[in-house]
């Protein structure tokens, strides 16, 4: 090939940033665009990530230095399927690689899940991560609430439900959120488990990291607290799970302190019904379940019922259909072949690849992100001799497009305008960065 290769990355999380810098370090020469429908990089990391973990975002440093390098652009506010289609950026680019996570919530069939009080996890992390699609305002009325799930999501929500809002002012929290969590109502959160305690999907940090509030009291009731057979081998044969589940017995055998905030652990109940009166959430019925000596969990029979006010489902996120690639709407990923889109007739999609979440559903933790990159760059470099040459191959091509389309797309230099307000907003308040929150805010101090 006598000119440099185009490609587009769909996606401007870690998925998205290592599959741009795997590809930009390999042999071939080639300039990388990466398009993002928020204003802003780093995805998961900004908008799904915990405010009080730091130490997790400090990989947000690492993203940057890809982010600065000369064969990579960023192109913020940019929104695939509506801004910009596959057959638009086919004119443009060798090949399209999508990484664009999972934002939705899996649902649970259960009667009652719709009524008012009743929310997924995605929209409440969004919530209080400042992302400038969700609403600004989040009702925390609740003194009771039930979170559904055994992950470090479900985990995330517990914790943010009972901390207070003072004690999360180190953090980049927006003004809206502190003043929202200041004024939440909530004392006891129950946090329900289908199964027992060695079949979690807790990290033992993230669940250590819940008794570290001196206003919270982490109570595991021993009701359920079941290590069947499957349950020692899994012990046996993973440190993490003898990690977890010995830190699951300490809360156990720890008194409780009277703080003002409770985070109650439930094992074996799996969530049946949301019960509701007047169309809003007054409990939820769960049944209790037993291990059968493989870690799986039957039904009993027996039921109880809690009174909540609010019901949270952390069961798992579910990826958005993308225009003009095939989808399984039951796995949530585009159907491929180690990244490589495969079509409806079981064809490769020509010069389509896919990365992250999207490729191979929302598990694993992101340092996965990086081999999962890998894998889809290697079948991209692979596939080079099959590529079809777009029809406007020179670098900004894609930027008169846009300008055309009347789009005000963000940039990596709007983006490093956009950190200083930040940092400076978070200085004025003694903080390390206030976030902004309103999409035209965040467009505006961008291109200023």
């Amino acid at each position: 090939m006598n000119r440099q290769l185009r490609v587009a990355v769909i996606g401007a999380g870690p998925a998205g940033i290592y599959a741009s810098d795997i590809l930009t370090k390999s042999d071939v020469d080639v300039s990388v665009d990466i398009i993002e429908r928020n204003p802003t990089p780093f995805g998961l990391i900004r908008y799904g990530v915990a405010p009080d973990h730091p130490r997790i975002k400090e990989i947000v440093k690492a993203l940057k230095r890809v982010l600065s390098q000369d064969d990579i652009r960023f192109f913020g506010n940019v929104d695939y399927g509506t801004d910009l289609k596959l057959d638009d950026l086919q004119q443009f680019y060798d090949a399209v690689i999508f990484a664009t996570g999972a934002h939705k919530d899996r649902q649970i069939q259960i009667p009652g899940i719709d009524l008012r009080g009743s929310y997924g996890a995605a929209d409440f992390v969004s919530w209080y991560n400042g992302h400038p699609d969700v609403h600004t305002e989040w009702p925390l009325e609740a003194e009771s609430v039930a979170v559904l799930g055994a992950g470090n999501v479900a985990l995330d929500v517990a914790r943010m439900l009972a901390k207070t809002a003072d004690e999360l002012l180190f953090t980049e929290i927006p003004d809206n959120v502190y003043r929202g969590i200041k004024a939440n109502r909530a004392q006891d959160v129950h946090l329900f488990a289908r199964r027992g305690p060695a079949q979690v999907k807790f990290t033992p940090m993230e669940l250590r990291e819940l008794g570290h509030s001196p206003n919270i009291d982490v109570i595991v009731h021993p009701e359920g607290f079941d290590l069947d057979e499957g349950s020692m081998d899994s012990i046996c044969a993973s440190k993490s799970v003898k990690l977890v589940v010995d830190t699951l017995q300490n809360y156990i055998a720890k008194d409780a302190t009277g703080a003002a905030h409770r985070i109650h652990i439930h094992f074996c109940q799996s969530p049946v019904e949301v019960l509701g009166e007047d169309g809003q959430v007054v409990g939820l019925r769960t049944e209790r379940t037993e291990l059968d000596g493989t870690g799986n969990a039957c039904g009993t029979g027996e039921f109880t019922d809690w009174p909540v006010q609010s019901v949270y489902r952390a069961i798992g996120y579910l990826s958005d259909n993308l225009a003009g690639l095939p989808f399984d709407a039951t796995t949530g990923v585009v159907p491929n072949d180690g990244g490589r889109v495969i079509d409806i007739d079981g064809e490769p999609l020509p010069g389509a690849y896919v990365t992250g979440w999207i490729k191979r559903g929302p598990i694993g933790l992101i340092g996965h992100t990086k081999s999962d990159a890998a894998q889809t760059i290697d079948m991209f470099l692979s596939d080079l001799d099959a590529l079809v040459a777009p029809e406007q191959p020179e670098v900004g091509a894609v930027d008169r497009y846009l300008d055309s389309r009347g789009i005000a797309f963000t940039t990596w230099e709007g983006w490093k305008k956009l950190d200083a307000h930040e940092i400076l907003r978070g200085e004025s308040q003694g903080r390390e960065r206030v976030k902004v929150v309103a999409r035209d805010d965040m467009v505006r101090i961008s291109n200023a």
